[in-house]
C-alpha cells in the first residue's frame, strides 16, 4: 500500500495551489506528496472571477479584465468605474494548463487520476480508498465538499448561489467589452434573489449567467429560459451560438466548517469554508489562504488551529439570516448599496478590507429594519 506524507484530494484551485506551494518550497523537498483527482483537468469546466488592485500573481493567465461594471434593477441603472480595482476573469482550463505541468514536474509529487471513495482516519495514519487502490498518508488535505453536513443544523442558514452560464457568440456586435454586468436584477425575482451576470470578451462574445441566491436549485430549463429571455429583451433578435456551457452551485453559509478539521485531516477550498459566505467568491480568498496554511505547517502548529476569525463573518451572517427568512429582499439590499455608495467601497467591503468607519457606511445604505431584526435575533 503506497504511503505518503501528504495527500491532496481534489485538483481544483485549492488543491493545485497547495500542491504547487508545497512542491516549490525546499522545506518540503523530502516529503512525499500525492495528488488525487477523478478528472484529467483537460476541459474548461469553470470560470473564476475576482477583483484586485493593480498587478497580481495570476495576471499572465487572465482571460479578460474590466475597469467598469454595470449594476441594474428595479430602481437602478448604474454604470461606474471600480478604480482602483480591476475585475479579472480566469478560465479553469488556463489555470490547469499552467499549474498541472508544474505540479507533475516535482520529483516528490505523484499525480493519480482516481475518484476518492472514502477517507478514514486511523490511529497513526489516514486511509484513502479509490475504486482500484488504497493509499495511506500522514496528513490529508481534502477539497471534497459534503453538502449534507451544514444542512443537518439550524444555527447557521444555508443558501446556494446557483447558476447556469452560456458563453455565446453573436452575429452582430451587441456587447460593451469594456464593462462587465456585475448584477442585473431587472429579471423577474419570483420571490428569490435573482440576477443576470454578463462578462463580455468582445463586441460579439460574452459569458451570460443566470444566478440565484436561494435555498433550492431549479430545473435546468428554467435557467436556460431566463437566459434566452434576457438576451432577447436586452440585445434583440440577433442570432447567436452557444460555444460553452457551465453550471455551478456554491454554498452560502457561515457554518464553521473548520470544526471538522483534525490534526491529520484538513479541509480546503469550499469544503473548508473558504468561500465568501455572502457572495460565493472563493478563488481570491483561496489564493491568500494557501500561503498562510503552508507557513502554519512549517511552524509545526496543529492543523486544527488554522481557521479564519474575522468580524466580516458576522456581517455575512446577518445578510444570510435576512435572505434565508426573506429571500425576496436581496435585490433591494444590493440595489440600495450600489445606489448610495461607491462601487469601489462595496468591493473593498466584500473583500474584507474595510475599516469600521467604512463598514458603517456600507451597512447603513440599505433599509435598516431587516438588519436590526436579524441582529436582535442573533443576540437573543
Amino acid at each position: 500500500m503506497p504511503k505518503y506524507d501528504y495527500i491532496i484530494i481534489g485538483a481544483g484551485a485549492a488543491g493545485l495551489l497547495l500542491a504547487q506551494a508545497l512542491g516549490k518550497d525546499k522545506f518540503f523537498a523530502s516529503k512525499s506528496i500525492l495528488v488525487l483527482d477523478k478528472d484529467d483537468k483537460s476541459k474548461n469546466d469553470r470560470t473564476w472571477c475576482f477583483w484586485e488592485r493593480g498587478k497580481g500573481e495570476f495576471d499572465d493567465l487572465i482571460h479578460k479584465t474590466w475597469g467598469h461594471i454595470y449594476v441594474g434593477g428595479q430602481q437602478l441603472q448604474k454604470s461606474t468605474s471600480i478604480a482602483p480595482y480591476t475585475y479579472k476573469m480566469l478560465r479553469g482550463i488556463d489555470f490547469y494548463n499552467n499549474f498541472l505541468p508544474k505540479v507533475k514536474s516535482y520529483p516528490n509529487i505523484t499525480w493519480v487520476q482516481e475518484e476518492v471513495l472514502t477517507i478514514k482516519e486511523q490511529e497513526n495514519e489516514i486511509l484513502v480508498t479509490t475504486p482500484s487502490q488504497k493509499f495511506t498518508g500522514q496528513t490529508v488535505f481534502s477539497s471534497l465538499y459534503n453538502s449534507s453536513v451544514p444542512i443537518k443544523q439550524n444555527r447557521f442558514p444555508v443558501l446556494q448561489q446557483h447558476f447556469v452560464g452560456w458563453q455565446i457568440k453573436t452575429e452582430q456586435s451587441v456587447f460593451n467589452s469594456k464593462e462587465a454586468t456585475f448584477m442585473d436584477f431587472s429579471v423577474p425575482q419570483k420571490g428569490n434573489t435573482r440576477f443576470m451576470y454578463v462578462l463580455p470578451f468582445s463586441a460579439n462574445e460574452a459569458l451570460v449567467e443566470y444566478t440565484l441566491f436561494s435555498g433550492h436549485l431549479l430545473e435546468k430549463g428554467e435557467y436556460e429560459d431566463a437566459i434566452k429571455t434576457y438576451l432577447t429583451t436586452n440585445f434583440g433578435d440577433t442570432p447567436y451560438t452557444i460555444e460553452e456551457t457551465e453550471f455551478g452551485s456554491i454554498p452560502m453559509t457561515c457554518y464553521p466548517f473548520h470544526q471538522h478539521n483534525t490534526n491529520r485531516i484538513f479541509h480546503i477550498g469550499i469544503a473548508g469554508g473558504w468561500a465568501k459566505p455572502s457572495t460565493g467568491y472563493t478563488f481570491y480568498n483561496t489564493s491568500h489562504q494557501v500561503p498562510k496554511l503552508v507557513e502554519h505547517i512549517k511552524a509545526n502548529k496543529p492543523l486544527s488551529e488554522f481557521h479564519q476569525k474575522r468580524r466580516f463573518l458576522f456581517y455575512d451572517m446577518l445578510l444570510l439570516d435576512i435572505l434565508y427568512e426573506s429571500n425576496h429582499l436581496g435585490h433591494e439590499i444590493f440595489e440600495s448599496m450600489f445606489k448610495r455608495r461607491k462601487a469601489s467601497l462595496i468591493l473593498k467591503f466584500l473583500e474584507n478590507e474595510t475599516n469600521l468607519w467604512e463598514e458603517l457606511k456600507i451597512v447603513t445604505a440599505p433599509k435598516p429594519m431587516p438588519f436590526i431584526r436579524a441582529l436582535f435575533k442573533r443576540m437573543f
